[in-house]
């Protein structure tokens, strides 16, 4: 039976909390912590309804496991932009791919200027520790913070410095040598900029390590990351910054592909932010990085590619929601970056179908790696109708599945007496759109067979990542 992943594009308006959930299979007696999830529960306001799946308002879903059970609670994110939707009954600020009724001005600002008054701050992407802090971010520069066992909202972050960034990544890396967190940003004007930079904790404050001048800057979702290197991956999804301003579109409908320009790989070196290579390659777009590392004088860059941007219009909601099957899915690609400059040679490493990557974050991150966990695809166009786990340097994959299921990202936790890269389990929340409930899925890591599961009462939609935090 084919799941109707569509069921995931409709609103949850319910907050509950769940001390514990039914709960069937073998919990591993070590596996103590808290799953926080992210993503968007609120399409429509009113009457208007937002364009995008990046568009909804962002929703904390918090699994709390320890001695044996599974306690559960949502509560979206009382951002600006939700707050003053819901009291005036309209959408109010701009979204990634819905604008509100506003001057052509105020639609550039509100999304890009952090100083302007109404800076969208919907953070429904991804969530992050920094120090003591646990924070919902998105692609502004506006992460909020939250409390992780309340998930009451506390409010933005704001960073005391003037890097002066119109975008941020959402997907920031700790380094595992270090603990500094690293993060990527770009600030839009006459004269664009690529900015590298650490956050410190303490301030909060970003402190810029590297700024490349562009003139039309890339739709860059994620960036790599070796020990001693950054690679910003421009593809060739740009905009011309005067257009932001000049045509009145909601954000990502001004970038245009350009194919001609094929995509080139800056390599960055953390220790001063000088320019090591420049390497290009053919045109392709990805939204996520996977890994990054060094070998006989290279670094091997993994991505998950598609072809092209045509994944951001099939990820519209109309499109989602449609009768035509849309995929979620690209495949593992290799990038092999000279560090003296030149072609990038890629290679697809699996073909099987994926997405939202992961992998074991404190093990493999920027070393040479075995295994990378991800939503797929066994039926093309399903969405996502399984979870797999390839083998990076075998190519193979073994896959988990139900019948009439979607899940969602797989996130590796590690045994605490592992000894070797893929011992731990995998953690997914999985939606069960006939019986209109998802329910948290735990796999075991080595053999990606079902250990357990814990049933949620309501169906939670498809979000985007999450955290485990211990």
């Amino acid at each position: 039976m084919a799941a109707d992943y569509r069921r995931g594009f409709e609103d949850l308006r319910q907050e509950i909390h769940r001390p514990t959930l039914p709960t069937t299979g073998d919990l591993p007696g070590w596996l103590t912590g808290t799953l926080i999830r992210n993503g968007p529960a609120q399409f429509e306001v009113g009457d208007q309804a937002y364009n995008h799946w990046f568009d909804g308002h962002a929703m904390l879903h918090a699994f709390r496991i320890g001695g044996g059970s599974v306690a559960y609670r949502n509560r979206f994110l009382e951002s600006q932009s939700r707050t003053e939707a819901l009291a005036q009954g309209e959408i109010v600020r701009s979204e990634f791919a819905t604008d509100p009724c506003m001057s052509i001005f105020g639609r550039v600002m509100s999304l890009f200027r952090p100083n302007h008054p109404t800076p969208t701050d919907n953070a429904s992407i991804n969530v992050a520790r920094l120090g003591d802090a646990h924070m919902a971010l998105t692609a502004t520069p506006l992460p909020i913070a939250f409390d992780p066992d309340t998930l009451e909202t506390a409010g933005v972050v704001e960073y005391d410095d003037e890097v002066g960034a119109d975008t941020s990544t959402a997907h920031p890396y700790v380094e595992p040598a270090s603990g500094r967190t690293l993060t990527q940003m770009l600030s839009f004007g006459r004269q664009s900029q690529y900015i590298v930079g650490y956050i410190d904790p303490e301030g909060p404050a970003r402190e810029p390590i590297a700024r490349l001048d562009v003139d039309k800057p890339s739709y860059m979702h994620s960036f790599g990351m070796t020990e001693r290197h950054v690679i910003l991956s421009e593809w060739p999804l740009v905009v011309d910054p005067l257009s932001l301003l000049a045509q009145g579109k909601p954000f990502i409908r001004n970038f245009e592909w350009e194919p001609e320009r094929g995509v080139r790989f800056h390599v960055l070196r953390k220790r001063d932010g000088s320019t090591v290579a420049t390497c290009r390659a053919e045109a392709a777009f990805a939204f996520h990085h996977v890994n990054a590392f060094e070998q006989d004088g290279e670094i091997l860059c993994d991505v998950v590619a598609h072809p092209d941007a045509s994944v951001i219009e099939d990820y519209f909601l109309d499109r989602l929601r449609g009768p035509e099957p849309t995929s979620g899915t690209g495949h593992l690609r290799r990038y092999r970056l000279p560090l003296e400059g030149g072609p990038a040679t890629p290679e697809r490493l699996s073909e099987e179908p994926l997405e939202l990557p992961r992998i074991h974050e404190a093990q493999a991150r920027a070393q040479s790696y075995d295994y990378v966990y991800g939503i797929g695809e066994r039926r093309p166009g399903r969405f996502s109708d399984q979870l797999v786990k390839i083998d990076v340097k075998a190519g193979t994959a073994n896959t988990w599945r139900e019948d009439g299921t979607c899940p969602g990202e797989p996130v590796f936790v590690p045994s605490p007496s592992a000894t070797s890269e893929d011992e731990g389990v995998v953690l997914s929340v999985v939606l069960d759109p006939e019986a209109e409930r998802s329910f948290l899925l735990v796999l075991d890591a080595e053999s990606f067979a079902e250990r357990a599961r814990a049933e949620v009462p309501h169906a939670i939609p498809h979000g985007f990542h999450g955290q485990f935090f211990q």
